[in-house]
């Protein structure tokens, strides 16, 4: 489904200087080795959101996650058929295209002193390296992004994976409180350059990974909440603070997700996600899914039963898979819904009602819902108990990260929304992608082996 359509997305890489530079009189102007910080984090961000956020890895992860399916008999993808080859695109945007060039944006940041770009540069590592963690496990990080120096770089255990990410996090909110008048501008495609929005966005995500070692051995729920909550009191603040990337939708401008459901791709919506919006009368079914063009009807594809006429299922709505939607990557209601589960675990299920209705009218309001209609919903979702809290948050936040890739770090971590394995599945629901068959040949690694069943480090039993 990876499908690289915005910009042609080079990869920078800095050349030495020297007396190389008083003879290469014939350098094309239009194809620098050295470039200034703004003209790197453009590029990048439009990576981040086309490669990481609506790639090949993020559908996938749909798939196993029942929201998205495939309109073709098993075995695929849906049924869990994946291959070391398959994945190879994807290692090389995060390496490659995202954390190579990003630490090249923050070294020249540093040394140019401008610390705003800095900052930026070290959240956008973190979320970057949060993403591929998550999804392999160990990887390679502190002997990595050296260039030619080290072509094979020993694999980090996922628990200093995680350690780096709060420093590099911690790292970027001094630079932020530096206060330097250098800020980017329309070189940053997520805010403006508007600090006070990347700060909030750092906190948040210290509370995102916090949350992720609530069951991680060696930690404990509530230690992990506590941090989170600190963490998210100066966190996103509205909807207005999203970190999101919306679309030109022009020839070669379009969201990702416009691309991975073409007709040529057969992707269509789940029935698992359609079937649950129907059976909550949820009023963001409409907002979220696009009846079946032939028969007007709500319809997801059963993920490994027979095929059907492509026209015969719903897609998403043109808010999400618009040629010129927005693509949505870390939003307030994942803020209030990481605040409610993290209450619930320190406070109990009554201090985090509010916060957990308050999360779910983030999102319907990004929807446009009726204020009527979300109290009627509420009415019925909106109780918890202490028999039902974790997963009353976790299912709805699960809607509300529709096509994140971070409903699969919840359900892995909590076992919510309930799942079960489709019909003529080869194994059980994958919990970790497999290791890309070019990074297994060129630097092979005992974690190499891992098979899609295996858990990652924190996905303890």
């Amino acid at each position: 489904m990876k499908n690289i359509s915005l910009y042609t997305i080079g990869l920078i890489l800095l050349a030495s200087t020297g007396c190389k530079k008083y003879i290469d009189v014939n350098q094309d102007p239009n194809d620098p080795t050295d470039v200034k910080e703004a003209a790197l984090l453009a590029p990048v961000e439009v990576a981040l959101s086309t490669e990481i956020y609506g790639g090949n890895s993020a559908f996938i992860v749909q798939n196993f996650m029942q929201t998205t399916a495939i309109n073709q008999p098993p075995p695929q993808i849906g049924t869990y058929l994946e291959i070391n080859s398959d994945l190879n695109g994807d290692w090389d945007a995060y390496y490659t295209t995202e954390l190579i060039n990003l630490k090249i944006m923050n070294g020249k940041a540093e040394a140019d002193g401008k610390s705003n770009y800095a900052a930026v540069a070290k959240i956008l590592t973190a979320l970057t390296l949060g993403n591929a963690t998550d999804l392999w496990g160990d990887i390679p990080y502190s002997q990595a992004l050296k260039g030619t120096s080290n072509l094979t770089p020993v694999f980090d255990k996922q628990e200093d994976i995680y350690k780096d990410i709060q420093s590099i996090l911690d790292s970027a909110i001094v630079n932020i409180n530096a206060a330097s008048t250098i800020v980017p501008a329309g070189d940053d495609y997520f805010y403006s350059g508007d600090m006070s929005k990347w700060k909030k966005l750092a906190y948040t995500l210290k509370a995102r990974y916090y949350m992720h070692l609530t069951k991680a051995p060696g930690y404990t729920a509530a230690a992990q909440a506590q941090l989170a909550l600190t963490a998210l009191a100066n966190g996103l603040a509205s909807n207005d603070d999203d970190l999101q990337f919306v679309y030109p939708g022009a020839a070669s401008q379009e969201n990702p997700w416009f691309d991975n459901f073409n007709p040529v791709s057969t992707a269509v919506l789940a029935s698992h996600f359609v079937d649950t919006l129907i059976g909550r009368s949820d009023p963001r079914l409409s907002k979220m899914v696009a009846p079946a063009s032939s028969t007007g009807l709500y319809t997801g594809f059963q993920i490994g039963g027979a095929t059907g006429d492509l026209t015969s299922y719903s897609l998403p709505t043109d808010f999400y898979m618009g040629i010129g939607a927005t693509n949505h990557l870390v939003s307030y209601s994942e803020s209030l819904f990481l605040q409610a589960e993290a209450t619930s675990i320190v406070s109990g299920y009554a201090a985090a009602q509010p916060i957990y209705q308050n999360a779910i009218k983030a999102h319907m309001s990004k929807l446009s819902v009726a204020d009527a209609d979300i109290t009627t919903y509420l009415g019925k979702r909106g109780t918890l108990t202490v028999a039902n809290a974790e997963q009353r948050i976790i299912e709805e936040k699960y809607v509300a990260n529709f096509l994140n890739l971070e409903i699969f770090n919840d359900w892995r971590r909590t076992g919510y929304p309930t799942l079960v394995k489709v019909p003529n599945a080869l194994s059980d629901i994958p919990r970790r992608l497999l290791y890309p068959e070019v990074e297994i040949i060129s630097n092979p690694q005992p974690q190499e082996t891992a098979k899609l069943t295996d858990r990652v480090w924190w996905d303890a039993q």
